[in-house]
């Protein structure tokens, strides 16, 4: 499957990027913003911009708005940037349970790498390279109150 259309879950200068790698593949891109972003460059310079009902920062954190938004526009997938919902695996899988491509790694990828001492573990099975760290066992007798 060609992708002709993806929305861009972020803003600014992360959605600014990823329309510019777009453009010579010839994929359409779709801007979602707050109201106070309407005259940012990634609105304008998308083919389609879309805002959220929200104000502020949390308004691209609105994933079943942000949806909806794609399934309105017909996007054929979603890239979430980086930050705000790119590392958020419920996210990840309610846009692939949409039957919307994710542009990101796999849910269960994402929710590997956010447990951080599970992903040390996973490396070193595989016998990846580990960088030198302190193990802190959490117990009552190192846990100040």
């Amino acid at each position: 499957m060609k992708i002709q259309k993806i929305l861009i879950a972020n803003r600014s200068e992360v959605a600014r990027r990823i329309q510019e790698s777009c453009k010579p593949l010839g994929i359409k891109t779709v801007a979602i913003y707050a109201q106070q972003d309407a005259a940012l460059s990634y609105v304008i310079h998308a083919d389609q911009a879309v805002s959220l009902s929200s104000d502020g920062l949390l308004a691209y954190m609105q994933q079943d708005e942000i949806i909806s938004i794609a399934q309105a526009c017909g996007v054929d997938a979603i890239h979430p940037g980086y930050g705000f919902l790119s590392e958020n695996a419920d996210f990840a899988q309610k846009v692939i349970d949409a039957g919307i491509v994710w542009i990101g790694p796999r849910p269960e990828t994402i929710r590997l790498m956010g447990d951080k001492a599970c992903a040390r573990a996973c490396v070193q099975d595989f016998g990846g390279p580990i960088a030198p760290g302190h193990e802190l066992a959490i117990n009552d007798s190192n846990v100040i109150s």
